[in-house]
């Protein structure tokens, strides 16, 4: 009972915190936020090619201190540029050819001046030197910051995580989700006896002599800043391989000693059958340069790129719990499947905006729906995925503002999850659909995307106009209304909707046959089922996510 209470508690918790933040000031905006979140002159004047992070890790003080080396191309003549760091961290000195550089900040953002003009398709560089105390994360993943928690043992257990806020919130960095880096080589030195474990492949560990021991991962694929993670704790590793569509990709994981048998039990029955649904649905895993990790983390979890964070405690469901009420969702490991459904979306495919969220989180969500799908039958992944829809509040739209770092509503999970399944079912073609899924992944390789980008896809090779769907769900809070009129007996019916040219086409059937589609305008027409009456017409709700009058 005690363990039910408490992950009630936290299910609570976490509602009532992002419901809060949704509240809070959600339309007004700072200088802060615009230059968090506009693409300026300064800031697309350049194109970055790699990092080299190289940070140290004093735990005991929750202080931080290193460099990141900045390599970029120059796409115009430019003698100034912006880059990001969380004005709580001092910048000790920029360097540039042996030199440093002037710099000004205002709130989060820092402005050097170079002392010539950088010209247009020139490569360049730039090392930035910084140290302080990072924000603490009080509510991870669901704030930003650096975890600092000890494991069972008393030994330290840190981790990074900044999606949303940002990874400038503990390392310099463009700090914008439209430039992710080609390449990006990781040192974090921690103290003698830890391990740090981050993105990609481990290259190298040194024994400083002082104490601190440093761990250098390359990543060999483009990343965005957010997926940039550091865990450090007394971790074990244990490996394996996953024999995929591009070969043999590395399976690595790593957990505190106290949890090894529970993890080898836990991922051996996941992670497999996740990744075999996966690359049927979307394609191949998009980082095998980089392998596939999972790490144990003290917070829920993260989508971090190649070095997916866990923090489920091995159990099924999300910490136990059926999210969507069905029982389907307690056959497998949500934080499994959902953080690793973004290396598709979310790392494969990235938003070029935060306002573009949904991109990430509404494909992801849509994702545990397919995995069961896969799993159990179409007809299992359309319960998990209608179940769902317990957690949607329709209280403000899922796209977000753009250009000041602001994702949407909430609801780009559950009801994004939905809009995605009825755009399957008008489809009315799982192959088409199937290879649309990859399509997007195969077209979209590595890079970063626009709402549009997504939406004129999927139109093109559906060969349907569905950007009045993807309008009313996405942009507006509310649902569409089918009202039905019925004149001598027989109904008629119109979409009343906040998109304009609504058309959704959708199921309808007299009780007990077949379902077939009608496709209602916003004028209201006939309509064509024969025998319909006001009690046997039925609407195929289990797909359709709609309000519904004159039934």
């Amino acid at each position: 009972m005690k363990t039910l209470f408490a992950i009630l508690f936290t299910l609570s918790l976490m509602h009532n915190y992002l419901h809060a933040q949704l509240l809070v000031d959600k339309d007004k905006f700072t200088r802060a936020d615009t230059l968090r979140g506009t693409l300026t002159p300064l800031r697309t004047c350049y194109d970055i090619n790699y990092y080299h992070l190289d940070v140290k890790f004093d735990i005991n003080n929750k202080f931080i201190s290193g460099s990141n080396l900045f390599k970029f191309t120059a796409t115009q003549d430019f003698t100034k540029l912006q880059f990001d760091l969380f004005d709580n961290l001092k910048v000790e000195k920029v360097v540039y050819k042996g030199q440093e550089l002037p710099y000004t900040r205002e709130y989060n953002a820092v402005f050097i001046t170079f002392p010539e003009t950088i010209k247009k398709g020139n490569k360049d560089e730039f090392t930035v030197y910084y140290s302080g105390n990072p924000t603490v994360a009080k509510n991870a993943p669901w704030d930003g910051g650096v975890v600092y928690t000890q494991d069972t043992t008393g030994k330290p257990w840190v981790a990074t995580a900044c999606e949303g806020v940002g990874a400038s919130i503990w390392w310099p960095n463009k700090d914008h989700l439209s430039d992710e880096v080609d390449s990006m080589l990781i040192s974090i030195s921690v103290p003698t006896g830890l391990k740090d474990v981050s993105n990609g492949r481990l290259r190298k560990v040194t024994d400083l002599g002082d104490g601190y021991t440093r761990f250098d991962w390359f990543v060999a694929n483009p990343i965005n800043n957010y997926d940039v993670a550091a865990n450090i704790g007394d971790y074990t590793e244990f490996t394996d391989t996953y024999d995929g569509e591009k070969g043999k990709l590395d399976l690595d994981y790593w957990v505190l000693p106290s949890d090894l048998e529970k993890a080898k039990k836990q991922f051996a029955a996941n992670v497999k059958p996740m990744l075999k649904a996966f690359e049927y649905w979307f394609g191949p895993y998009p980082f095998y340069e980089d392998g596939y990790k999972l790490v144990e983390t003290p917070h829920l979890g993260m989508e971090h790129q190649s070095a997916v964070a866990y923090g489920n405690h091995f159990l099924n469901g999300y910490l136990g719990h059926d999210l969507s009420g069905t029982g389907w969702g307690l056959k497998w490991d949500y934080i499994v499947v959902h953080e690793s459904g973004h290396e598709w979306f979310g790392n494969n495919i990235t938003a070029k905006d935060l306002a573009d969220m949904w991109i990430h989180e509404s494909f992801t969500c849509y994702s545990e729906g397919l995995f069961v799908d896969y799993q159990y039958g179409k007809q299992a992944g359309e319960e998990y995925i209608h179940g769902a829809r317990m957690g949607i509040e329709n209280n403000s739209p899922i796209v977000g503002v753009y250009g000041v770092n602001k994702e949407g509503s909430e609801d780009m999970y559950s009801k994004g999850a939905v809009l995605l399944n009825m755009v399957r079912i008008i489809i009315n073609d799982d192959e088409k659909w199937r290879s649309i899924l990859r399509g997007l992944n195969k077209t979209f390789y590595h890079q970063t995307v626009t709402y549009n980008d997504i939406v004129d896809y999927i139109n093109k090779q559906s060969g349907m106009n569905l950007s009045p769907v993807f309008d009313q769900y996405l942009h507006y809070k509310g649902l569409p209304t089918l009202q039905f009129t019925w004149k001598d007996g027989k109904p008629y019916c119109k979409w009343i909707a906040d998109a304009k040219n609504f058309d959704m086409p959708i199921k309808v059937r007299i009780k007990g046959g077949e379902y077939k589609f009608i496709k209602p305008t916003t004028t209201l027409e006939p309509v064509n089922i024969p025998g319909a009456t006001k009690a046997n017409l039925q609407i195929d709700t289990l797909n359709y996510y709609i309000k519904t009058s004159g039934l």
